[in-house]
């Protein structure tokens, strides 16, 4: 990864380490593209376009703590909707973007006839001030477009029954069009109470080795409780 910047100045000329490697003619593109004016910095991230927008917005939210530009007495709510339903992982592979049950919009057709990262999915996320308070989505209850969009992600159709038997089974027998929600409740308190993790406010968090200290679990199995769920 790579990352620079620039300030500008006075005179609208730049300051900042990248500055000897630009043109003249490409710095004043420059500033009527992003309407710069004096005393404006630009920052440039080279990476894939994934981690530069991750990036990018670590330097948004770190900017705004500074320069005190957050106001900490507004709630501000936002739909986040139309998620893509496919993206291509670090090996350019075709994989979920966000949930692989959701039905994607256009169903078997889209699936069928579109180019699969310009197909979107039934996807909805709540969120405030930045932090995701509630995700949910239309849910895939078609067999066909699930076994077909799974197909599209690289799985075979025995991977998707040993994998997700339960809903393989149940989608063989029919299932009406159904959505749903699931709000956090812990999000909810974190941001009621100002704390900086949900760690601060869920009663038992669990360490780095996913255990819980006050209940003292996961404990050691008797014998006779595997037997007793045939384990």
């Amino acid at each position: 990864m790579d990352f620079g910047y620039l300030e500008v100045q006075d005179d609208l000329s730049f300051k900042g380490p990248i500055d000897k490697f630009i043109p003249n003619e490409l710095k004043n593109e420059l500033l009527k593209l992003a309407s710069l004016e004096k005393d404006d910095t630009i920052f440039f991230i080279a990476d894939n376009k994934k981690r530069a927008t991750e990036l990018a917005g670590q330097i948004r939210e770190e900017l705004g703590k500074r320069l005190d530009l957050i106001d900490k007495n507004t709630f501000s709510f936002a739909w986040i909707v139309d998620f893509p339903m496919f993206e291509k992982d670090e090996h350019e592979k075709l994989t979920f973007s966000h949930n692989p049950f959701s039905m994607p919009q256009g169903g078997l057709d889209a699936l069928n006839n579109q180019n699969p990262l310009d197909i979107l999915a039934y996807q909805y996320d709540l969120v405030v001030n930045g932090i995701e308070l509630s995700s949910g989505a239309v849910r895939n209850h078609n067999i066909e477009i699930m076994l077909k969009a799974f197909t599209m992600a690289g799985y075979t159709e025995e991977e998707v029954k040993s994998k997700f038997g339960a809903l393989y089974t149940a989608f063989q027998f029919g299932a009406p069009p159904h959505a749903g929600i699931a709000p956090g409740i812990d999000r909810m308190l974190m941001l009621l109470t100002d704390s900086c993790t949900i760690r601060e406010v869920i009663a038992f968090p669990l360490n780095s080795k996913a255990q819980d200290l006050m209940m003292g679990a996961p404990s050691n199995v008797k014998r006779e409780q595997l037997r007793e769920i045939h384990i």
